[in-house]
């Protein structure tokens, strides 16, 4: 059905980040859901390592500008946006330079987590939600693609649960075997400040935790690789949420 407005929240995409799976995917599904006459929009992470020059990328200043509160410290939002290449499919890149400056994505050259890839999280799930609703464009769809994405629906039904920009949006979660890192223990306090508590996932909080968690915020669930590590694929199977098995990027319009 063509003319949807969907919406893919992702931390990689092809070419931006080497061709994993899930950079794959994302850029399959995007293209093609454009290329069939969707108003389709991607927003991902503005790391370190995609390079500006390169792909293009500028900023657009009427969406900057906003800052965003986390753990009580202003943290400005800068919107950064470029056509993929060969392409008129437009990609907004969440940028900030105390959190995605840095080469690496999630881990050090030592293969530590960062520290603040909790707060990287929230600034961007809010930075998404908040640069959409400054773009007054309202998406029919929301397609989550990596953990960080995973953060957007939670922030959707709590945080911005009296808001109805969103109400009419159906949001799709697309779940991949990506490598799991701990969470800061202090992630609570953090999302506290934004009357976020009582989640199951801060018990031990960790990338693939929150992934869980978002099962239970979205309308459907998909795997995005088709076997999923046994963490995922027992939460998949356990989900109450109406969930589709692997779709290749050709059948992935029949969830939309």
């Amino acid at each position: 059905m063509p003319n949807q407005k969907i919406l893919y929240i992702t931390t990689e995409m092809y070419p931006y980040q080497e061709d994993t799976n899930l950079a794959s995917v994302v850029n399959k599904m995007a293209l093609k859901m454009h290329n069939e006459g969707n108003d389709v929009r991607v927003f991902m992470p503005r790391f370190g390592q995609i390079s500006e020059r390169k792909f293009q990328l500028h900023e657009v200043i009427r969406l900057s500008g906003m800052n965003i509160i986390i753990n009580d410290l202003d943290q400005p939002l800068i919107i950064k946006v470029a056509s993929l290449p060969g392409e008129r499919l437009q990609v907004y890149f969440i940028d900030n330079e105390e959190y995605f400056k840095r080469k690496q994505s999630y881990f050090d050259d030592e293969g530590t987590a960062f520290e603040d890839n909790d707060e990287r999280a929230i600034f961007f799930a809010r930075g998404v939600i908040e640069t959409i609703k400054k773009l007054n464009w309202v998406p029919d769809v929301i397609h989550l693609n990596g953990w960080m994405a995973s953060f957007v629906p939670v922030y959707l039904k709590t945080y911005y649960g009296s808001d109805t920009y969103f109400k009419d949006a159906k949001i799709v979660l697309s779940v991949y075997n990506e490598k799991n890192a701990a969470l800061s223990s202090t992630i609570s306090e953090k999302l506290k400040f934004d009357n976020i508590s009582d989640l199951k996932s801060l018990e031990d909080p960790s990338f693939e935790s929150f992934v869980i968690e978002s099962m239970n915020y979205v309308d459907t669930i998909v795997k995005g690789d088709e076997f999923l590590n046994e963490n995922l694929d027992k939460a998949f199977n356990e989900a109450s949420t109406p969930k589709s098995e692997y779709l290749d990027v050709d059948s992935i319009k029949t969830l939309y």
